[in-house]
């Protein structure tokens, strides 16, 4: 099975020994609405590219043609 990007953010979040209170601090947010954003998996790509960067990681996001197997 494949880990979602919130079920990937909880590992990472656990690996670093941090809080999703710090986390949502780097993005601007509560931990209130940071917790929701978690539980619907529901992130602007602005905030993933900070919870990496606060987490040493880095973000890759991209498109795979799948005619071509193209990365694009």
């Amino acid at each position: 099975m494949k880990a979602n990007t919130a079920e990937k953010i909880r590992f990472l979040k656990n690996r670093r020994n941090v809080t999703l209170g710090e986390i949502a601090e780097v993005t601007g947010q509560t931990r209130q609405n940071f917790s929701n954003k978690l539980k619907r998996n529901d992130f602007r790509e602005s905030e993933l590219s900070a919870i990496a960067d606060f987490l040493g990681c880095e973000l890759k996001i991209s498109f795979v043609d799948r005619e071509s197997g193209e990365e694009i």
